[in-house]
């Protein structure tokens, strides 16, 4: 009987996870892809609103390396946006860095402690001497996407 229900468990677990990539490709919530805007846009608008919802494409610079929990995005100019999954309701894959992504959600700046950015150097898989680098909080953008689209 502890088996069945050991068995019960991971079969919601895998089939709760399989959800999380709808048929088209989307990780999370599906939307309109086809129509976005670059990360330039998003970061010019930022510059006179706290909170901008939008679609926006990017590339991704690196992505969590436990679990897929949270990924950056760079343009071409070198301006990065952190981006987090909304209600941690899905997760990227581990090999996702390089590739261009469009996502839905909303981008807000925030300031991000000394303890969390040492966090996220920890999940990219940095050196323990690297994270020790990091002494100072930093104020940047971040974006929370209710969906994801990975280009092929």
């Amino acid at each position: 009987m502890k088996h069945f229900l050991n068995f019960c468990v991971l079969l919601l677990v895998v089939s709760c996870t399989a959800a999380q990539i709808s048929e088209d490709g989307f990780y999370g919530d599906s939307f309109n892809a086809d129509t976005h805007i670059g990360l330039d846009e998003l970061t010019q608008n930022l510059a006179t609103q706290e909170k901008v919802e939008a679609v926006v494409k990017g590339k991704v610079e690196s992505v969590c390396q436990k679990k897929g929990c949270w990924m950056n995005i760079v343009n071409d100019e070198g301006q990065s946006i952190f981006v987090k999954f909304k209600d941690y309701g899905f997760f990227m894959p581990l090999d996702l860095a390089g590739k261009e992504v469009v996502m839905d959600g909303y981008a807000f700046k925030e300031v991000t402690s000394v303890e969390e950015l040492q966090h996220y150097a920890e999940d990219e898989g940095l050196s323990q001497e690297e994270i020790s680098k990091i002494k100072t909080a930093k104020e940047e953008y971040k974006f929370m996407a209710s969906g994801v689209f990975i280009e092929q």
